[in-house]
């Protein structure tokens, strides 16, 4: 019997029969359960497929909706992720929207909020994510900026959310208009999805706020009450899937916001505010090469070795700024072989340090292996970036400067508020 997509099935595989929606028929086979979970049944172990249902035709009436000419225009740019999405009945699944019409539809809300464009850029996990898409995504903020949008809304998978933020902090100097990242922990076919309030949220900081610069909107807590707006440069995903999983390192968040009570509430006494200035573009060079490596026990030369072709290191170390340089025993004699290939990383590229701890700030100074790192080159003493931010950071000062010494001073000096005077301590843990 004939079944296509959409279809209710009936599968036996090997001493099992599942009944579910077909959602995709290769490679694997999967089905949508009536429990709302998916599972994939490899085609090889199938006995039997028998259609129970035929996928009825569901008939979208398209959506034609007025936008309020007074309200402030907000620009949507969607890279993937399942912010503008919904659950397609036919088949169980998730698909996107991402017309203007299509996201006041789903989010009435909007509508009372600004008037909104909508422009698809990509439909990618964020885990793809290159330089050349920062790239991308700066250019076309500069382009709604420059056609007089009020602010920029970019939805974006959440696993390398913070490393966007921290890139287009970069890339857009100076930055008028705020320049807010969004996402979604929970897809929009869960009742937990938080979804609308995230988008809602950064619509109503950007039409009723006079921030400037880029930031993230994510949930506050677990409860649909506030979300944050986080520097971009100082924000991190501490939790795999919790709604509140994005927090604020070292720093407080810049504001709260409440989109049903039209409410917002700095955090911050002192930051960037709209102005008219000319938006600003200084892109990453695509094709470097820049490595990240985590510092652990049992640490090899060779893992530093693989790294000689490239045009930076960022190494994550551990503590106060460390690496495995002394040998004090038979065991630690290939310590010895690190500090020799890291002193001729040194001499070929910048190589600089962060700290596996998240929080607090590179110290080089107290114990002799920071001083012996300093003295084979590396730099990044007393800054406080996350990895994710120093990893961006390097990449962007590689593109921008030629020589190394430049990137390293530059490393070590604040651009764009990713290194701190002082350390907040009351958002520790935040």
């Amino acid at each position: 019997m004939k079944y296509g997509i959409g279809d209710e099935v009936r599968v036996v595989h090997k001493n099992k029969t599942d009944t579910g929606i077909l959602i995709k028929d290769s490679p694997l086979l999967i089905l949508k359960l009536s429990s709302g979970y998916n599972i994939g049944i490899d085609k090889k172990n199938i006995k039997k497929i028998e259609r129970v249902k035929k996928a009825r035709e569901i008939k979208e009436t398209p959506i034609s909706v007025k936008q309020n000419k007074k309200l402030p225009m907000v620009s949507i740019l969607h890279t993937g992720g399942t912010v503008a999405s919904k659950v397609d009945y036919r088949t169980g699944g998730v698909v996107s929207r991402f017309e203007a019409e299509e996201l006041i539809g789903l989010f009435p809300e909007l509508g009372g909020i600004a008037q909104i464009s909508s422009q698809m850029l990509g439909n990618m996990w964020s885990d793809d994510i290159r330089f050349s898409h920062f790239n991308r995504i700066g250019k076309a903020v500069k382009k709604e900026v420059d056609s007089g949008a009020s602010g920029i809304i970019v939805s974006m998978g959440t696993d390398n959310l913070h490393y966007a933020a921290a890139a287009l902090s970069f890339i857009l100097d100076p930055c008028p208009v705020p320049v807010l990242f969004v996402g979604a922990q929970r897809s929009s076919d869960r009742g937990s999805s938080d979804a609308a309030y995230n988008l809602l949220s950064a619509a109503t900081f950007i039409a009723k706020s006079d921030f400037a610069g880029v930031g993230l909107c994510m949930h506050e807590n677990m409860s649909d009450d506030y979300c944050w707006i986080l520097p971009g440069c100082k924000v991190r995903k501490m939790h795999s899937s919790r709604r509140d999983a994005f927090r604020p390192i070292g720093t407080s968040s810049i504001a709260r916001v409440g989109w049903k009570e039209k409410k917002i509430e700095f955090m911050k006494k002192e930051y960037s505010k709209r102005s008219s200035e000319k938006i600003g573009l200084h892109l990453f060079a695509e094709n470097l090469k820049v490595g990240l490596v985590k510092v652990h026990p049992q640490f090899f030369s060779a893992e530093l070795v693989a790294y000689t072709g490239f045009d930076g290191l960022l190494l994550e170390g551990t503590g106060l700024g460390h690496i495995p340089l002394d040998v004090v025993d038979e065991s630690t004699k290939e310590h010895e072989k690190v500090k020799k290939v890291l002193a001729g990383l040194c001499k070929k590229m910048p190589v600089v340090m962060s700290s596996q701890t998240i929080y607090g700030r590179i110290q080089m100074n107290v114990y002799s292996k920071g001083r012996d790192l300093q003295e084979l080159g590396v730099r990044g003493n007393l800054c406080n970036m996350t990895p994710e931010t120093a990893f961006v950071k390097l990449a962007w000062l590689l593109s921008q400067k030629k020589k190394k010494e430049d990137v390293l001073t530059l490393y070590e000096e604040n651009l764009r508020g990713e290194i701190s005077e002082r350390t907040e301590q009351d958002w520790f843990l935040e």
